[in-house]
């Protein structure tokens, strides 16, 4: 019966990866050659761009699509040789140390030359710089380039522009190149001079800032006053400056686009970009042939916006962004504190029996709060004029809520069946593991609106992620995807249906994992990985079956198996179609994917010192241990209780347990995914047992934990 359900699983998700055969499309052949100019402002954001304090902006504005930038490199803040070196090198790249302004340049009669640029092929996050100058020589394109950062942007393989001026003053025909790039550094000047980005942009007064924001406003009227009629504009804020990131600004005028948000393949966000975009839409207005190796994608008009209110939409995107980064921190060290705290007086009262319904009450909240991150995204916090404290006072509210229908709805809706007292043991935790895991499906059917800029999600500001299912959200899908499956169960063995009870474990755990990992929707590579043997493992134990340490390992190895099948379909797509699953599985195919493993290993293993990650790991499992090898004396017998009275909430705890600690071992976030899995997964166990206890359905003895169930 196992393995039929468990081959069925298998069955549909081959023939859903076949599906992707119609993903291997012929790559796109170069566009028609136009004109085209990149004018690069960096640190320019949406709050400096205003109707009276720069007109030409504003202006230009009005008559392109407009979005926001994430210009996140490698480092935590990207300043603007970065900035440049990327849009160079059509991937994210970095300088390291010596990061800062972008280097000078010799002219070499009408030409530019950047010395020692060969260094950067040396530089391990910079070796696939000059790859925009060289596909464009390779088309025959005559690159212009006005300022250090537009050569450094334009420059091929040897560091060589067609022709360079250092100012647009000194600029003697505009129509000289098809392919122009202008440097506008007035906003980063001020912070360049002597000193270091970060040390210096704290020190500039507003006054000073509004100042140098007029300044690079005249030098873009300037530059648009000049180019020729027709040429494509492409403006961006490609850099940070200072100690804090921000979203910057993006602007495209082309044919079409006026009136409309501008978004990319890259983000699967209608209104965001990212620096390597850059590269792509360029060599696509110039009408040269994208290599394979930049990852960003072309530009393209999205939904239809005003101007004012898409320019508010953009300030707030970024206010929402800053106020996750700055809050995060914060919650999570809250989040470790109330989960240390709550094993510490759970195990006091239930050593005591006493208190037993406020610990349930607290079990509840606690397992309510991960949801409550993404359904405060409902909301408009973000427009508020306290965003910070409305925006945790929202998730407050939202736990709230979600503990008392946690609580009344599973009775209510007993009483209206004439069963009072039905469900009162599963009905809580499933309820909240049933809301989680809606909310969590829902919002990747839909783009995920509610893990973008969430405290448990991702932000464009970070750039770590801008779509599909991050590393906490798996944690939390898996869990609750298991542990709503098996209360569900319990009904169906009680009926004597136990064929259908696996069944629905394999096949909800089984449509779950493959939103998890389908490109463009979950595209999460290590989720799969977790997920498998996981979902695997609570059907067995579902099914009466044991495990063995063999069979979980060949369920870790088909997870294996599975995700990198997907990825390889990803990889026949075109490069500027591919997730990173594609891209990672050409890195397996052409033996550079080392670096990758060990860079992504070494996030892992420092997540294990995180103060606000272990904390919440060790004291779970510290109670587990107790409640489980001392369950008379520790814990008033709760967790032996609630696996008596539904043993199928053994198999999703532990299912749980298996994805939540494989997922630690194969995912960057590490300690987070375990941690998450922790708190969700055994406060809502706990709630059950005491539950039972309240009920007067203590066993004679202690149930078996680890046992199979019985058949």
């Amino acid at each position: 019966m196992v393995r039929r359900a468990l081959g069925a699983l298998a069955v549909i998700t081959l023939l859903l990866i076949t599906t992707g055969a119609a993903w291997a499309e012929t790559p796109g052949r170069a566009s028609a050659p136009g004109r085209v100019a990149l004018i690069g402002v960096p640190g320019l954001r949406w709050d400096d761009v205003s109707a009276d304090g720069t007109p030409n902006l504003w202006r230009l504005a009005g008559q392109s699509a407009i979005g926001s930038m994430s210009v996140r490199t490698v480092g935590r803040v990207t300043c603007p040789y970065d900035g440049w070196l990327t849009v160079s090198s059509g991937v994210r790249a970095s300088v390291g140390a010596r990061c800062g302004p972008p280097p000078a340049v010799e002219q070499r009669g009408g030409a530019g030359v950047l010395p020692g640029f060969d260094w950067l092929w040396t530089v391990r996050d910079a070796d696939q710089a000059g790859s925009l100058g060289t596909a464009l020589r390779a088309a025959g394109t005559c690159t212009s380039a006005v300022g250090p950062g537009a050569a450094l942007a334009l420059a091929d393989r040897s560091g060589r522009v067609d022709r360079y001026a250092p100012t647009p003053e000194a600029v003697a025909d505009w129509s000289a190149c098809p392919v122009v790039a202008v440097d506008i550094d007035a906003l980063v000047r001020p912070y360049i001079d002597g000193e270091l980005l970060a040390d210096a942009a704290e020190r500039l007064s507003p006054a000073d800032r509004r100042a140098a924001v007029r300044a690079a406003d005249a030098a873009a009227g300037q530059v648009l006053a000049r180019l020729p009629a027709g040429t494509e504009i492409l403006l961006a804020g490609l850099s940070d400056h200072g100690s804090e990131p921000h979203l910057r600004v993006a602007m495209w005028r082309a044919q079409g686009t006026q009136g409309h948000f501008l978004g990319a393949r890259s983000t699967h966000r209608d209104d965001m970009v990212i620096l390597p975009d850059l590269t792509a839409t360029v060599l696509r207005a110039a009408g040269a042939a994208v290599p394979a190796t930049v990852i960003g994608v072309p530009w393209g008009p999205t939904r239809p916006t005003g101007l004012d209110d898409g320019v508010a939409a953009l300030r707030h995107a970024d206010v929402a962004g800053q106020t996750i980064r700055a809050v995060g921190g914060g919650f999570f060290t809250g989040l470790a504190v109330l989960q240390v705290l709550f094993y510490a007086v759970a195990f006091l009262l239930l050593r005591r029996r006493r208190g037993l319904p406020g610990v349930r009450v607290a079990a509840l909240a606690l397992a309510s709060l991960p949801v409550s991150t993404y359904l405060v995204n409902l909301t408009p916090w973000e427009r508020t004029a306290e965003p910070a404290p409305v925006l945790v006072g929202g998730v407050l509210l939202c736990a709230a809520v979600l503990t008392g229908l946690a609580l009344g709805l599973p009775a209510a809706w007993a009483r209206l069946r004439g069963r009072p007292g039905a469900g009162a043991v599963l009905g809580p935790p499933a309820v909240i593991a049933g809301v989680t895991a809606a909310v969590l499906v829902g919002d990747l059917l839909t783009g995920t609106p509610l893990q973008l800029d969430s405290i448990m999600g991702y932000t464009g500001v970070v750039g770590a992620r801008y779509y599909g299912l991050g590393n906490i959200p798996f944690a939390l899908l898996a869990t609750a995807v298991l542990l709503l499956t098996t209360t569900v169960a319990d009904g169906l063995l009680r009926a004597g249906r136990r064929r259908l009870a696996v069944i629905l474990v394999a096949g909800l755990g089984g449509f779950a994992m493959i939103l998890d990992g389908w490109p463009g929707v979950g595209s999460d590579f290590g989720g799969v990985i977790a997920f498998v043997p996981g979902i695997a493992v609570t059907a067995l134990l579902v099914a009466g079956r044991r495990v063995s340490v063999v069979r979980l390992g060949a369920f870790c190895a088909a997870g294996g198996v599975l995700v990198m099948g997907i990825a390889y379909l990803d990889h026949l797509r075109p490069p500027a179609s591919q997730t990173h699953l594609g891209r990672f599985a050409g890195q397996v195919i052409d033996g550079t994917f080392l670096p990758v493993i060990g860079r992504k290993l070494a996030a892992m293993l420092s997540t294990l010192l995180s103060p606000n990650l272990m904390p919440i790991v060790i004291a779970a499992f510290a109670f587990l241990v107790f409640a489980l090898l001392r369950p008379d004396t520790a814990s008033a017998g709760v967790l032996p209780v609630a696996f008596e009275r539904a043993p199928t909430l053994r198999a999703g705890l532990v299912g749980a347990l298996v994805s939540g600690v494989v997922g630690m071992l194969v995912n960057d976030s590490g300690a987070a995914v375990l941690s998450m899995a922790l708190a969700l997964a055994v406060p809502l166990v706990l709630s059950a047992g005491i539950r039972a206890i309240g009920a007067g359905e203590a066993p004679a003895r202690p149930a078996p934990v680890l046992s199979p169930l019985p058949t």
